[in-house]
């Protein structure tokens, strides 16, 4: 998902030009790595950190955001290929960006099998580990290499891939007509909530894809046509107190409502005795979530001015290269599962694996930064000396 233009340039249609902002608008690339943050604390189940994400502060959880924010940036990247370099070549990108999605998928799963494999010649390792299925033999190889299989903790990306294969007719559909997209998609929503075995099957799962693409197409849609919408204000959603006042109370509700009483030992206060809304189908109360989430930060100059401070930088460059933090993450979130598994979950072994774990991240991430900013440096000076000896 590159970020490196954060606002969608109006349409041609537009007669207004945009409006002056201040600096780049690093929201969505903070928004993002608060994502990719939570993620790493919540794949470690032992971890004490994912008692403070939004998975136990709210109905959804980092997926959510991370799907929403992928179809705004899909957007802004190959919704501006189809318009300044034509459809061929916006197509091709598309299809690159799915294969490398694909090999990283790939990598992570070949990681994750011989990380479990190997750990066993030494300590046990509980079978949730790794699918019962997987653990024992490389017959079934091959429906894991055409998606038919996916693991725990390894289905977010085919989900992805699936959603940039559909980009093309979400696009179309949106410059053609954005509240018919709109309705389509919403209504595609809706019959999975109320029917949920449309579904894609996993070989792994009876019940399919644990993110069913039918229903969270929806979401990745409502990303994109935000992306178009802000466009034509430097990314800032219109400010109304009475939506940001319906948010917080909505965002408060979700709060009391998910928080796990019980783990932290004290009394449960929930107030309705509803089951937690299903995640395969994206079932409303996770939807108005993430949309109430994603209001207030894109209609927030507070929430602009954070993105660009030191804090919201980090989370920028985490942001920035998601793939690359998500896919190393998976992998250490497993390492770390097994560490505490093996050696056990107190004080010196959680400060180990977060301080090492996301520290590993953002240094990874830092590098892969620095190496775009130096290869952007590189690319502008041979362009102005082309220039001046032309």
């Amino acid at each position: 998902m590159d970020m490196s233009e954060p606002v969608l340039a109006p349409p041609p249609a537009a007669k207004a030009p945009a409006p002056a902002r201040p600096g780049r608008d690093h929201r969505v690339d903070a928004l993002r790595g608060v994502a990719l943050t939570m993620m790493f604390c919540d794949h470690i189940p032992q971890n004490l950190l994912n008692r403070l994400t939004i998975r136990n502060l709210g109905f959804c959880d980092a997926a959510e955001i991370f799907v929403l924010l992928a179809g705004y940036a899909s957007m802004l990247a190959y919704g501006r290929a189809f318009e300044r370099d034509g459809v061929r070549t916006g197509l091709l990108r598309l299809g690159q960006r799915v294969l490398r999605l694909y090999l990283f998928q790939m990598g992570m799963l070949v990681a994750t099998v011989m990380a479990v494999r190997e750990w066993r010649r030494y300590h046990p390792v509980p079978v949730d580990f790794l699918e019962p299925e997987l653990a024992h033999g490389v017959r079934s190889f091959w429906r894991v290499l055409s998606l038919q299989a996916l693991p725990g903790n390894l289905n977010i990306l085919p989900l992805y891939m699936v959603l940039l294969v559909l980009f093309p007719v979400i696009y179309v559909g949106l410059r053609t007509s954005r509240w018919a997209a709109l309705g389509l998609s919403a209504a595609m929503w809706l019959l999975i909530n109320l029917d949920p075995r449309l579904n894609l099957p996993n070989w792994l799962d009876p019940d399919g894809w644990y993110f069913d693409p039918f229903a969270w197409q929806f979401l990745f849609t409502l990303g994109a046509w935000s992306a178009i919408e802000t466009g034509r204000t430097g990314g800032d959603i219109p400010w109304n107190r009475w939506v940001v006042a319906a948010c917080w109370l909505y965002l408060g509700f979700s709060a009391v409502q998910s928080f796990p009483w019980a783990q932290w030992g004290l009394p449960d206060l929930s107030p309705l005795p509803i089951d937690p809304p299903q995640k395969t189908p994206l079932s409303p109360l996770r939807l108005i979530d993430v949309l109430a989430i994603f209001y207030l930060v894109q209609s927030s100059r507070l929430a602009r001015t954070l993105a660009g401070g030191r804090v919201g930088q980090v989370l920028a460059v985490y942001g920035r290269h998601s793939l690359e933090v998500f896919s190393v993450g998976t992998v250490l979130d497993l390492l770390a599962r097994l560490l505490m598994t093996t050696y056990g979950t107190g004080w010196p072994m959680q400060v180990a694996v977060n301080v090492v774990g996301l520290g590993t991240l953002y240094l990874m991430a830092g590098l892969l930064d620095r190496r775009k900013r130096d290869a952007k440096r590189r690319v502008a000076r041979r362009a102005g000396e082309a220039a001046a000896a032309g």
